[in-house]
């Protein structure tokens, strides 16, 4: 594909017997998803697509200062919860009850952070009803 375009020859017809030669040199042979639909085929048209299929193949996860720390405040309750002893629940929620405590002292210009302190008794109390 690295020869010259013919000025005599139209601009199509040089690109498909580029592709046709190659093709036939079986140089389409070995790539990757040959003979597999297109991604996204058939879909709604996205014009971010290509930031998302990065977000999801390098499972990308960034959210801004409150939901970050919800999404935090959530995956430690959840972790608490599934801790193997009451001494790593406890852990877990101390860590992050520390966060929100540091975040609620900052001041905050965007959303309100709509997280409280958990209540480390009463997490642990759920933790111990779920181990029973």
């Amino acid at each position: 594909m690295t020869e010259k375009k013919p000025r005599d020859m139209p601009f199509e017809s040089w690109v498909d017997k580029q592709v046709r030669e190659a093709s036939e040199r079986g140089q389409f042979d070995d790539l990757p998803g040959y003979g597999k639909p297109l991604p996204g085929a058939g879909e709604r048209y996205d014009e971010l697509w290509w930031v998302k299929d990065k977000i999801r193949r390098e499972n990308i996860t960034h959210l801004p200062g409150p939901f970050a720390i919800r999404k935090a405040a959530e995956d430690a309750h959840r972790a608490a919860l599934e801790a193997k002893t009451e001494r790593g629940a406890r852990e877990i929620v101390e860590t992050i009850n520390d966060r929100i405590r540091e975040e609620l002292r900052r001041p905050n210009d965007g959303p309100p952070l709509g997280v409280r302190p958990f209540d480390i008794d009463a997490v642990l109390a759920e933790w111990r009803r779920s181990h029973a």
